[in-house]
């Protein structure tokens, strides 16, 4: 069988830290580790050994190091004084020494097992490092060609390494072949048994963020932030953004002269619809401008409810909604908060049939009805699970009034439950 002769080793190591890019030191310790693996094969177990390098003459040397003892119980770990003092006259008792192995034991051994543990040692070397490389760069963009297209997943060639980009991470209606270029977000890293898996995506929030960073200075420069995206991949995105400066306007900034930077943005999502909205951290006004180009004639604010009322004319009913309600789940999604989105006339019926209902409440004026509805209270059982604090504070009236306008609310709850169960008492002795 074929041997390696551990004398030419310098030029091995030389030769594979040179082609696999791997540091020197790296490339010695698996070569002293394959060593040591072949001399603990042929000597047997039990014994204490280590492999070392030699720069000077390129060649390697192991070690059997023993406890030189009064007594010896294990002469696989232990050695007598007489017989250390043989090997070094400066021996004592408690002493370890590290008698060298001879080299025919393991100096010429089969290079097809050799070469299989150094090839083991370096192959983890480089999964380290490659690991390390893009551990580092994960949330980042990266650049590949498509190396394989799978049921679940595309293979990407990133150079030197391949990723993955799942099937829940394309946009659906893209279509990859062999050697297409691919841009995507490195979304994870995991290191498996295999080596490392990189995970990327093309339909995360992520990748847009960092597709509007590489296009847009001022986000990138932090001048300009993105405070909140809300995506349907393929199809359209909402990105709220705000300037931390006066003299730069957050939307143009996105958009660029003649929209020459959004449409770099929209190129690589092959088209997908991008909104981009002026943030405000007021839920309502943030709505409004999320449902452009919708305009809204009225939007009212339920913060109980987390629910936003949109009134729309007639017209724009549709606009609003968007297709299959698109519109409105961005926004929802953009906003934390259901959209309720109502066109004028029915709204208006609605309003009239709301302050009828109001004004079943004991004691209840026109001026206080109209004001509860606008302002959110629209039935009994808001009015009297409201605190009183704000109920007074939303309608600019005194914490007694307010109190009373809960109680009577209450108080109708109560009578209505009472005549419901009269109700069904009656009907159960009639029956």
């Amino acid at each position: 069988m074929a041997q390696l002769n551990t004398e030419h080793l310098s030029l091995v190591i030389d030769q594979v830290s040179k082609d696999k890019n791997i540091d020197r030191s790296l490339v010695i310790e698996a070569v002293e580790q394959a060593i040591l693996a072949i001399a603990r094969r042929n000597i047997g177990s039990g014994y204490d050994l280590e492999a070392h390098y030699t720069e000077e003459t390129g060649e390697i040397e192991v070690f059997m190091f023993k406890e030189v003892a009064e007594e010896v119980k294990n002469d696989k770990t232990e050695i007598t004084l007489e017989d250390a003092i043989e090997y070094d006259a400066d021996s004592h008792i408690g002493d370890s020494l590290g008698l060298k192995v001879e080299k025919n034991i393991y100096g010429r051994i089969e290079a097809q097992v050799a070469k299989q543990i150094i090839f083991q040692k370096i192959k983890e070397v480089e999964h380290k490092n490659i690991f390390d490389e893009f551990n580092l760069r994960k949330g980042e963009i990266v650049n590949g060609l498509v190396r394989k297209v799978e049921k679940s997943m595309i293979i990407v060639d990133l150079g030197k390494t391949e990723a993955v980009l799942p099937k829940q991470d394309q946009i659906f209606s893209e279509v990859y072949k062999s050697h297409d270029r691919i841009r995507a977000v490195l979304s994870d890293i995991k290191m498996e048994k295999g080596g490392p898996k990189l995970i990327l995506s093309r339909a995360s929030d992520e990748f847009l963020i960092k597709l509007f960073e590489s296009e847009i200075p001022e986000i990138y420069d932090g001048i300009v932030k993105i405070v909140k995206v809300a995506r349907a991949p393929g199809f359209r995105s909402k990105v709220a953004v705000y300037s931390n400066s006066r003299d730069v306007d957050p939307i143009g900034a996105c958009v660029g002269i003649k929209g020459f930077r959004i449409q770099n943005i929209i190129n690589e999502l092959r088209g997908e619809k991008i909104d981009i909205i002026e943030y405000s951290d007021n839920p309502a006004k943030l709505a409004s401008n999320a449902l452009s180009p919708a305009e809204p004639s009225k939007v009212s604010l339920n913060s109980q409810a987390k629910v936003i009322t949109v009134i729309v004319p007639d017209d724009q009913l549709s606009l609003a909604i968007g297709r299959q309600g698109q519109n409105v789940r961005l926004t929802s999604k953009l906003t934390d908060y259901k959209i309720d989105v109502v066109s004028e006339s029915k709204s208006a019926k609605k309003d009239i049939e709301g302050y009828k209902m109001l004004m079943d409440i004991p004691g209840m004026g026109d001026i206080i009805a109209r004001s509860l509805y606008q302002s959110g209270y629209s039935t009994a059982e808001i009015i009297a699970g409201a605190d009183s604090e704000k109920l007074a504070n939303d309608l600019s009236v005194d914490i007694k009034k307010a109190d009373k306008i809960i109680q009577s609310a209450q108080d109708l709850l109560n009578r209505l439950q009472s005549d419901l169960e009269l109700k069904e008492r009656i009907n159960r002795e009639i029956n």
